[in-house]
């Protein structure tokens, strides 16, 4: 049964009073607060980068996804602010975490960010808070990390404070899925945290989905992103394998989804890209290995996946040496940095990896990508350099060109017309009729 701090708390929740605090405030957090805004909220964006929480403020935007004139507008309402001072949280009603969930060099969980943030909550949290991980993690993250720093606190989860699990579904780039209309599931630790949490999404996105407990949010995610690595290593294995025999893999994903039941289209591509599927495999491997289980299909996807770059680098060497060239003092330009089309998203892009091989192998380097006019500084990579605008000269100068994202801001007919050599990862040129003798599919 909800406590009377409970129904002090769902009743600001349904009069839209209650001041919803959103950690972190980037691909998943400010089209959150987007969400939260629209549906008539004051949202407070907190962030402990000093330069996003400047530019909110100032109403400009960082991220396509989320653009200017909407931020100005929230700003403008009066109902959003941003801060990286953690004791305005204390004012906070509903503290929805959105933070990384990396890996370690030895692909174990860093649930780092986590933990200093379940910290800071707990060091200016209140009787009548609602604290809510998104954040992708194991199963029993939230038990185990979000809880036990409010319990030292000495508040009673349930009675107290509320705590629950409602992972984020962010598609960066689609237009079709917003935050406000894809379906949410929605988990409490207890009874009481489970009513607060579902009361609270359901007041801004179309549709939420209750489960039984965190755990199962937590594996409820994890299934989503296992799901398309395994099926993307499969599509990206059989790559390789038709490669070998001189059968383009498109064309027969393009012929089985003609197929109108049991097939599901999945793609190849140079490796796995975004903060979810490259990573939450692993997360579920880690917890397995805990439990004394295996998981087989979903390390032996995670091996192909992240042997993708180096299939690539090898295809455009193998490119290269028959026309006479050697990797070494050829210029290559990588065209395409995002980790998937049409965003400016490039986290754990595998155009990084494919740089830093190149590099290694003393390739001269350029890369356009019309979304990210300068390689930013990653957290496994440093390799720092402009684009290159995408001109007929240009091109002509390079040995090769290496398709890694497919932008449709991109003319790639032009592309394969000015270049020598195009290294095709996306199937990017398949609508390119002349110069296709210069293509190559990797």
């Amino acid at each position: 049964m909800p406590t009377p701090t409970c129904d002090t708390l769902l009743a600001k929740i349904d009069a839209r009073r209650a001041l919803v605090a959103i950690l972190g405030q980037g691909y998943v957090g400010l089209p959150l607060s987007r969400a939260f805004h629209a549906a008539g909220f004051p949202v407070l964006g907190f962030d402990v980068d000093a330069a996003k929480v400047e530019a909110l403020n100032r109403g400009e935007s960082y991220i396509r996804s989320v653009d200017t004139p909407t931020v100005r507008a929230m700003r403008e309402s009066g109902r959003f602010s941003a801060t990286a001072d953690p004791k305005r949280l204390a004012a906070a009603d509903a503290l929805l975490i959105c933070v990384p969930t990396p890996l370690t060099p030895t692909r174990d969980p860093d649930v780092s960010f986590i933990e200093k943030t379940a910290e800071t909550i707990a060091s200016v949290a209140r009787p009548g808070q609602l604290v809510v991980l998104e954040s992708t993690t194991y199963p029993g993250t939230t038990r185990e990390i979000v809880v036990p720093p409010l319990v030292r606190r000495g508040l009673t989860v349930g009675v107290d404070v509320f705590v629950g699990f409602s992972p984020e579904r962010e598609d960066p780039g689609n237009p079709k899925y917003r935050t406000e209309g894809i379906p949410k599931i929605v988990s409490g630790i207890d009874p009481a945290s489970a009513r607060a949490v579902e009361r609270l999404y359901a007041a801004a996105v179309a549709r939420v989905v209750p489960v039984s407990s965190c755990e199962v949010a937590e594996a409820a995610k994890l299934l989503e992103n296992i799901y398309r690595s395994v099926n993307i290593a499969l599509v990206n294995d059989l790559k390789v394998v038709f490669g070998k025999m001189g059968i383009d893999v498109w064309e027969v994903i393009e012929a089985a989804s003609t197929k109108p039941f049991g097939f599901q289209p999945f793609y190849p591509g140079p490796g796995l890209g975004g903060h979810c599927i490259p990573l939450d495999p692993f997360y579920l491997s880690w917890k397995a290995r805990e439990a004394g289980a295996t998981t087989h299909f979903v390390e032996l996807a995670g091996e192909i996946n992240t042997s993708m770059p180096r299939y690539v680098v090898e295809r455009l060497a193998e490119a290269l040496n028959e026309r006479g060239k050697p990797v070494k003092g050829s210029r290559v330009l990588v065209l395409g940095i995002a980790y998937k089309k049409d965003v400016d998203d490039p986290r754990e892009s595998p155009a990084f990896e494919i740089l830093e091989l190149l590099q290694e192998r003393g390739a001269a380097l350029a890369y356009h990508d019309p979304y990210v006019p300068r390689l930013p500084k990653m957290r496994k990579h440093a390799i720092r350099m402009d684009s290159t605008p995408l001109t007929p000269e240009t091109l002509r100068t390079q040995d090769a060109v290496l398709i890694v994202t497919d932008h449709t801001a991109v003319d790639y007919a032009a592309v394969v017309e000015h270049a020598p050599l195009v290294i095709d990862t996306r199937n990017a040129t398949r609508g390119v009729k002349q110069g296709r003798e210069k293509i190559v599919k990797a």
